[in-house]
């Protein structure tokens, strides 16, 4: 076992990155091609998710999370600013990832119970996608003619200095080799599950 335990999680993961981003609506989303319902279903779907999943790292007591988790880390109200914009546009979210996001949100809720040290591998998954996200950002605000007005926000959030800082503290928190292999195996059922929601919203587009 080499490099940081946060470099350990990003091998660990890597090929469940690789399948998340093989989805329809991933591809379809590098391709400026995605309906504009399902890139709002995907910030519906994943409102109640990341409420939940910031909720219980708010409330733990756990060291491990306390030391990790910042308040300048949560996405809720990025994420419902994008929602009232696209409400107030008229932009209806594709319901189709409901179902999945509701088995997500109970399995942070689950773990939260049993092992809060392994919310740290759902907040990690979340941190990255952000900031792999900024890179979709622009094909999204073209793809639907977006501007500064909103719509983005989400999107938008990743900052690689948070990410240097949060890797940090996460490195420190996952000194332990124990602990590390809890929240891999966390992060890859976070993988899978936000997996399900991509392809839930991935029914029925084009693959070309």
């Amino acid at each position: 076992m080499t490099g940081t335990p946060a470099e350990r999680l990003r091998s660990g993961l890597r090929g469940w990155h690789d399948a998340l981003e093989a989805t329809g609506f991933a591809m379809a989303m590098l391709a400026g091609t995605l309906p504009l319902e399902r890139y709002v279903g995907q910030l519906a779907a994943y409102r109640p998710v990341l409420d939940a999943l910031e909720e219980e790292l708010s409330r733990t007591t756990c060291p491990a999370v306390t030391s990790v988790w910042s308040p300048d880390l949560a996405k809720v109200p990025l994420i419902d600013r994008d929602l009232r914009y696209f409400a107030e546009s008229g932009a209806a979210p594709s319901a189709g990832a409901a179902e999945e996001a509701q088995a997500l949100v109970r399995e942070i809720r689950r773990t939260a119970a049993a092992e809060p040290r392994e919310l740290l591998g759902f907040l990690y998954v979340f941190e990255g996608s952000t900031l792999g996200a900024r890179f979709l950002r622009r094909h999204v605000a073209e793809a639907y003619r977006l501007d500064e007005k909103g719509g983005t926000d989400y999107y938008g959030s990743g900052d690689r200095a948070r990410w240097a800082s949060f890797t940090a503290r996460l490195n420190d928190a996952l000194a332990e080799p124990e602990t590390q292999d809890r929240v891999l195996d966390a992060a890859r059922r976070a993988y899978d599950h936000t997996a399900r929601i991509s392809l839930a919203l991935s029914t029925g587009l084009s693959q070309k």
